[in-house]
């Protein structure tokens, strides 16, 4: 050991000189190698405990210490060119100097560590390997990155969030160069000319993003089980959903690879995978958030685009990137007369808010969603705020599920015409279940499909009612815990009835069958209550304040009137102060 120890040294020393470093901190490198071996070698999982009870849990932090005293002694600014001259060198532990210590990374959210890159306590390099690296640990047992993003940060980031990793969806969030699959093999290898307006905006506030996210074909489910990429799992447990469209972002961000990533939602594809994976996910209202430049928005302006994170700041400071609208944009948006990040903190004031439970699609929920909600109840009661429940719905639930669905069928139609004109993609390039939604849509009438669609001012008027004398309505996000993966998956003889349906062009005759009431339950019977906010256009947020027995998220949804975000944002902060839960970390087994 002596021996290695002198030639690392001398190794040093003759670098030192190239680098016009003093002996003096030579040493100081030559004594902090034996420390840094050790120090790599406590983080190896199959160490042995050491001796008797005293393992590596006693003196792994000791080392830690030792480390960093030896490093807080060597002027700043010597470790960057130290670590290009020890990466020659094989005794030297290069993950140390390569990466951000994972235990540390995760006690940050995409603030805090853009904090750091701006005091110089870490680069952004270092930050991406430690991202890539927990992707490489937990990706493959979780399935939430599908497609690599070549990055290369540079020191010269700007913005405020320069230098934290990131991850985009896989669907409306276009990465110059690359495919956007919206998770359909017909996509898979055409590649998009230019940026989303959205991914221009993270570019520009110093995000590097590295990877793109699992979801389910065109976002058409509430889980995110594609056969183009394979079903995401959840961190907390990995039998279980993450939930969709944005399944992939929520897992990721739940086992740590990045503090926050990209969302969309259209019908709840933000705020379910949050509920299911622990996070905060908020939908803004309608044209808040950019889709374009290809789009002028999607779904009517159902769909919209934010992210998933641990924290309210994050997501608050994240909107206040995302925001706003754009030159070919179809509306000159409202913006909030402050930031949303300077609203965390804020008192919200005393609010009334009315609870609903039951909906018409699933009238007995699971006990867990109950006490998500009773949970919420006590704590918002405990604040200050008045809190009612609601002998009914303030809107009607069950024809705007079908309205919900009907209009989904027509859009998933046309997304499936519209691959086929990219990329002369057969039939058999796309899934099943969404050449069957597909069908119902072409064999919806342009008149239903308009009567659907005006209807939204029906639901609209309705909830504007409720909230002339309420502040807030409260929910669950789901009726049950994350199901399993593979729950919802078809019987084997219905996959047999709908590929004779499919083959023979007859699957449009299912619309006069129980068809679509069995989807309408199969699809949103676990999900009932996101898809009020899309169809009004209201802002919404899911927060993460109940675990079930099992150990598995189950969140609370907030529903605001119009221009409410910054209502939303004061809120979630109040009750995440009141009950953390950003320490709160899945054990990947």
């Amino acid at each position: 050991m002596a021996t290695r120890n002198a030639q690392v040294a001398a190794r040093c020393l003759a670098c030192a000189a190239a680098m016009r470093m003093g002996a003096r901190e030579a040493r100081q490198i030559r004594a902090a190698l034996p420390v840094m071996r050790r120090l790599r070698a406590a983080r190896t999982p199959d160490v042995p405990a050491g001796r008797g009870e005293r393992g590596m849990t006693e003196w792994r932090p000791k080392l830690n210490r030792r480390a960093a005293d030896l490093m807080a002694a060597v002027p700043q600014g010597r470790w960057r060119a130290r670590r290009s001259c020890a990466r020659s060198s094989s005794r030297w532990p290069d993950s140390y100097f390569d990466r951000v210590d994972f235990d540390e990374y995760r006690k940050y959210d995409a603030t805090g560590l853009a904090r750091l890159v701006a005091d110089r306590q870490v680069s952004a390099a270092e930050l991406l390997e430690t991202a890539r690296a927990r992707a490489a640990e937990v990706n493959p047992r979780l399935n939430a990155i599908v497609r690599d993003v070549p990055a290369e940060p540079s020191e010269d980031l700007t913005g405020p969030f320069a230098g934290v990793p990131f991850l985009i969806k896989d669907l409306g969030q276009d990465y110059a160069g690359l495919p956007t699959s919206n998770g359909s093999r017909s996509l898979m290898r055409h590649p998009v000319a230019q940026h989303s307006t959205v991914v221009q905006r993270w570019v520009d506030a110093g995000l590097v993003i590295f990877g793109k996210t699992n979801l389910p074909e065109f976002g058409a489910k509430a889980i995110s089980e594609s056969q183009a990429w394979g079903p995401a799992r959840n961190p907390w447990n990995l039998d279980h959903t993450p939930g969709g469209s944005s399944g992939g972002s929520a897992a990721a961000v739940a086992a740590g690879i990045v503090p926050c990533a990209g969302a969309n939602d259209g019908g709840g594809s933000t705020r379910i995978p949050a509920a299911c994976c622990g996070l905060v996910g908020l939908k803004p209202g309608r044209g808040l958030t950019p889709f374009g430049p290809d789009a002028a928005e999607m779904m009517h302006g159902a769909a919209v685009q934010g992210v998933v994170s641990r924290t309210v700041r994050d997501t608050a400071a994240m909107f206040d990137v995302i925001s706003g609208g754009e030159a070919s944009g179809p509306y000159s948006v409202a913006m909030p007369s402050q930031s949303f990040l300077s609203c965390v903190g804020e008192d919200p004031g005393e609010l009334r808010i009315g609870v609903r439970v039951p909906s018409a699609i699933t009238p007995d929920p699971d006990p867990e969603a109950v006490k998500a909600v009773e949970s919420a109840v006590r704590v918002l009661t405990g604040l200050g705020h008045h809190v009612e429940e609601l002998p009914q719905a303030p809107f009607d639930d069950a024809v705007l599920a079908k309205d919900f669905l009907l209009t989904w069928f027509v859009n998933l139609a046309w997304k499936v015409a519209d691959a086929q004109r990219l990329t002369g993609a057969p039939d058999i390039a796309f899934e099943r279940d969404t050449l069957l939604m597909a069908a119902l849509g072409r064999a919806t009438s342009s008149v239903d499909y308009v009567d659907a669609v005006n209807r939204r001012h029906e639901h609209t008027r309705r909830l504007s009612v409720f909230f002339e004398s309420y502040d807030l309505l409260l929910t669950p996000t789901l009726a049950t815990p994350p199901p399993k993966v593979g729950q919802f998956d078809l019987p084997v003889s219905l996959r047999r009835a709908t590929d004779v349906l499919l083959k023979t062009r007859t699957a449009r005759f299912l619309r006069h069958t129980r068809i679509v009431d069995d989807m309408i339950q199969d699809n949103l019977g676990w999900v009932p209550y996101t898809q009020l906010a899309n169809l009004t256009g209201r802002p919404a947020i899911s927060l993460p304040l109940h675990w079930t027995a099992d150990g598995l998220p189950l969140g609370v949804q907030f529903v605001a009137p119009l221009a409410g975000e910054s209502l939303l944002i004061r809120l979630a902060a109040q009750l995440e102060e009141a009950l953390p839960w950003s320490d709160r970390f899945p054990v990947m087994s």
